[in-house]
């Protein structure tokens, strides 16, 4: 009897996990609806952003996601974690993207590139640190950063990241205290307002909007090589 009720038990909770994997949001072939089946529902994308440059804890990945809710959270990091893109290791307590999760990062930069085109973005919204290093990569301007080399130093108070720039591209990584010609200091707001703002640098610190340590002028270069290119 015991045994009976063991199998039964497995094979309701295989039943249970098979329908839980399988769950269809939409009913279709197309491979885009294929997609929105896995990462479609609502924060999940948002949660693969938070975690494109590192691992993190739950409470970090939180800070970077205003509006969630615990329980919301914990939801979208199962689904993420049943379907392949996010890997969770219990002993350590940290979430980290998979090789499919970290695949995602051309289709948010490919959602940051198409909103520049629509109207009603406010950039004075709350900016993640992670939003600010991949909205980078998407509006670097390639006339000006042609032929420059250089290294940039990124401090959020919780989180760094080293920024690479070679042959006209970005290479991005979280860093624990970047150790660059120069490193720029405040939240995300702060220093989206430096890179993309038109007030000069030097106004910005002197108004204690952001902070620079290092070499001012290396910074103020660097930022000129960035452009929210907003078409109408």
């Amino acid at each position: 009897m015991a045994a009976l009720v063991l199998k039964n038990n497995h094979q309701y909770e295989t039943m249970t996990k098979e329908k839980k994997t399988t769950r269809l949001r939409y009913d279709e072939g197309c491979l885009a609806a294929h997609a929105l089946n896995l990462i479609g529902d609502r924060w999940a994308l948002l949660v693969v952003r938070e975690l494109m440059f590192s691992t993190k804890r739950f409470q970090m990945i939180r800070a970077g996601l205003p509006g969630i809710t615990a329980s919301v959270l914990t939801a979208r990091l199962a689904q993420l974690a049943d379907v392949g893109v996010v890997d969770h290791d219990e002993r350590l307590g940290v979430y980290a993207l998979t090789d499919a999760g970290r695949a995602l990062l051309p289709v948010l930069e490919a959602l940051c590139r198409w909103a520049l085109v629509v109207p009603g973005h406010d950039p004075s919204r709350f900016i993640s640190p992670s939003a600010l290093m991949i909205s980078m990569g998407v509006n670097l301007v390639p006339e000006v950063a042609k032929g420059k080399e250089a290294l940039a130093g990124f401090d959020f108070d919780g989180e760094a990241f080293e920024m690479r720039l070679v042959s006209g591209e970005l290479q991005t990584r979280a860093v624990s205290k970047p150790d660059t010609p120069f490193v720029l200091a405040g939240n995300g707001n702060q220093q989206a307002a430096a890179v993309y703002g038109k007030v000069p640098l030097p106004d910005l610190i002197a108004k204690g909007v952001v902070g620079v340590s290092g070499d001012i002028s290396v910074a103020a270069e660097f930022l000129t090589c960035f452009e929210l290119r907003r078409e109408t």
